[in-house]
């Protein structure tokens, strides 16, 4: 696993708690609830690649 993906799953929820707490704040609570709602979308997305090589170690280690 690369550091910078760390890097960027990090900043990414910095940046929507940030948002976040400014939406709540003003009032705006669904909007606050749909920019985390993005930002796990957007998360997922620089995971998935992590993701399916995690599947294929599996199914290599156990021959599936």
């Amino acid at each position: 696993m690369n550091v910078d993906l760390i890097f960027q799953v990090a900043g990414v929820g910095i940046v929507v708690a940030v948002i976040n707490q400014l939406l709540s704040r003003a009032g705006r609570d669904e909007q606050a609830l749909l920019v985390t709602i993005a930002g796990l979308v957007v998360v997922l997305f620089l995971l998935t690649e992590e993701i399916s090589d995690l599947f294929n170690n599996i199914k290599q280690i156990f021959g599936l």
